[in-house]
C-alpha cells in the first residue's frame, strides 16, 4: 500500500496558466507538474486520493528544457513533465 507521502512526491504542483485556468472551468481538466520518472496509472492514483476525486482520463507530456545563458556559460533549464488530468462529471478540485 503506498504512503500518501508517496503521493505528493508524484504531484509536485499545479500549472496554474491562463489556458489551464480556463480549462478547469470549461472542460473539468487540471494540468499538474509531475516526477519525470510518474506514469499515467501512479498519476492517476495519486490524484484520486490527494483530492478524492474521480479521474476519467490522464495524458502526459513533456515540456524540453529552454537554453539559457548567464555571461559566458550557456546551459538548459530542467525538463519539466506536464499530467493533463480530466475528471469524471461532477468532481471538481479547488486549487485556489
Amino acid at each position: 500500500m503506498t504512503q500518501v507521502s508517496d503521493y505528493y512526491r508524484i504531484i509536485l504542483r499545479p500549472v496554474l496558466t491562463e489556458k489551464s485556468t480556463e480549462e478547469q472551468e470549461r472542460l473539468n481538466v487540471y494540468r499538474f507538474e509531475v516526477a519525470g520518472s510518474a506514469n499515467r496509472i501512479e498519476i492517476r492514483a495519486a490524484v484520486e486520493k490527494l483530492f478524492e476525486v474521480e479521474v476519467a482520463s490522464v495524458k502526459t507530456m513533456v515540456r524540453p528544457g529552454k537554453p539559457r545563458r548567464r555571461g559566458m556559460n550557456h546551459f538548459l533549464t530542467p525538463a519539466k513533465k506536464i499530467a493533463v488530468v480530466k475528471l469524471k462529471e461532477g468532481h471538481k478540485i479547488d486549487l485556489l
